[in-house]
């Protein structure tokens, strides 16, 4: 739709000819990016022979085409294409987007294995970027969802040996290691991880470990402190070898499955950065729920936070979700392609089109300052304190030191029979609020690390002009005073936070199909 609306013929693109016929299986499409990439595909491929989507039922919705009608084709992310050419849209849901319903944490997708093969034999390519990107998630669930399950993208891959396999993963597999951090297998930065002689490293020991102390731990808790226990395990073993979070640690777990599983096949990991709104599509500042950086962006508009551990000088590595779609649409061109073989592309800007914590907080206050009132589901007034960032050491003190008397007043008054003053519990409040943010999301505040993108840059120049502009993913071409005032603020306040119930535009053709 896209190409030909900008007068781009079929025969200059090279992704879109290599993608012309061919059909794709989308894994994580009731998730954030898994939406943009289903509506980048149906919009800009015009010639796609098919959209498979693999998504499991739930208590309102038994099967994946029912599910998908209410929950997924009602998104505002498909706007645009309803807007532009709605009855192609519509087509396109009736006759070549097809929906699997399957559950990606058990065995074959939980399909009969017959059901199983004929999926596999029936795609080119599968895109999976289903993932639990809770930062402090039980381990098991961790574990399950992030590694484990991984075995049934490998599956279809063994059931069809042309199969080309993306699997979105994260530039923070990086973990704790700091420096330059090139496309390549990630060496853990804590205790040693034995490593074959393909690269990548062996964790089959490592997860029986690891799922002997899931079983010890449940083995003795139970309820809400056996969720704190698997919690606490999870952060315990992450840091012990080398990862902030629990997230990240099973992300580079799965990297590591895929690649000993596909070895010798067609494998691309694409690892984006910290993923935020839409620079330019579907819309500028498209964005569903709050992400990595929103979460202190709003504690800061509410004026909750008004100090955070960070480094003033570290590069926040921020992405728009469009670029990283792009990434991934390149990738599937090009395993399509070439020669089998697996590859790793970071999606990012911090190599390229630095911004650092200061500016981003900069840019943050002065929006905040000059055009508060535009952003009436962000702010609720002119934030009156600025935000300050401080060294961890610092933060502690501040934090640790404004909490002890606070609290101890507290249960004092209670002890009395006195309600301590409202002022005072308000900033005992706040004051956890910006510990429990610091917990979750300091490490990624404090970096002392740069993620680089040159094997992705040289793999966009190889597809030649007309993809660059078509599938861009250059972060060179962010203006950040521009996009984090006017873009990504409008978007949160637009998207992220409006609570006004939006009419449901389910299709009328896709429905009747349903029926």
């Amino acid at each position: 739709m896209v190409a030909r609306q900008r007068g781009v013929g079929m025969s200059s693109s090279k992704v879109l000819e290599q993608l012309r016929g061919k059909h794709v299986l989308v894994t994580g499409t009731t998730g954030f990016l898994g939406k943009v990439v289903l509506e980048k595909l149906i919009r800009a491929v015009p010639d796609i022979g098919g959209v498979h989507l693999l998504i499991r039922g739930n208590g309102r919705h038994s099967d994946a085409r029912s599910r998908f009608l209410d929950e997924i084709a009602t998104s505002s992310v498909f706007d645009r294409l309803r807007q532009e050419n709605g009855e192609a849209f519509e087509i396109f849901l009736e006759e070549r987007l097809h929906c699997v319903t399957g559950e990606m944490t058990q065995h074959g997708f939980g399909l009969q294995p017959e059901a199983f093969r004929k999926l596999a034999d029936s795609i080119d390519a599968v895109i999976n970027s289903a993932a639990s990107v809770n930062f402090r998630e039980e381990l098991d669930k961790a574990l399950t969802i992030n590694t484990l399950c991984l075995e049934n993208i490998a599956g279809l891959a063994r059931q069809n040996p042309e199969l080309a396999v993306i699997h979105v993963s994260t530039c923070y597999v990086n973990g704790m290691n700091s420096g330059q951090i090139t496309e390549s297998v990630i060496k853990p930065a804590g205790d040693d991880i034995p490593r074959s002689p393909a690269g990548y490293y062996e964790i089959e020991e490592l997860i029986r470990v690891l799922n002997d102390s899931i079983a010890d731990v449940r083995s003795r808790y139970s309820g809400k402190m056996l969720e704190r226990k698997l919690v606490d395990l999870g952060i315990r073993e992450a840091n012990r070898y080398g990862w902030s979070d629990t997230y990240t640690f099973t992300k580079w777990l799965g990297e590591q499955l895929l690649m000993k599983a596909l070895d010798g096949r067609a494998l691309t990991i694409v690892r984006p950065s910290i993923i935020e709104s839409a620079l330019e599509e579907p819309a500028p500042g498209w964005i569903e729920g709050v992400k990595v950086a929103d979460a202190i962006i709003l504690a800061y508009a509410r004026e909750k936070v008004t100090v955070f551990p960070g480094k003033r000088s570290g590069i926040i590595d921020v992405i728009p979700v469009d670029l990283v779609t792009n990434a991934i649409i390149l990738a599937v061109a090009e395993a399509l392609g070439e020669p089998a073989q697996q590859r790793v592309y970071q999606c990012c800007s911090g190599s390229s089109n630095p911004v650092s914590l200061g500016e981003f907080i900069d840019h943050l206050m002065a929006e905040a300052k000059s055009n508060y009132a535009a952003y009436e589901q962000l702010f609720r007034r002119q934030p009156v304190k600025p935000f300050i960032a401080v060294n961890r050491t610092v933060f502690d003190a501040l934090v640790g030191g404004a909490r002890i008397p606070l609290s101890m007043m507290q249960r004092m008054m209670r002890q009395l029979g006195m309600l301590g003053k409202e002022r005072d519990l308000k900033v005992l409040r706040n004051l956890d609020t910006t510990r429990s943010l610091a917990t979750i999301f300091g490490f990624y505040t404090a970096p002392d690390y740069i993620f680089r993108n040159d094997e992705l840059l040289a793999l966009a120049s190889r597809t030649g002009e007309v993809d660059k502009a078509l599938f861009p993913v250059d972060a060179r071409q962010i203006d950040w005073a521009v996009y984090l005032r006017k873009i990504h603020l409008a978007g949160l306040n637009r998207y992220a936070l409006n609570t006004k119930s939006k009419p449901r535009q389910h299709s009328s053709r896709a429905r009747k199909q349903a029926a």
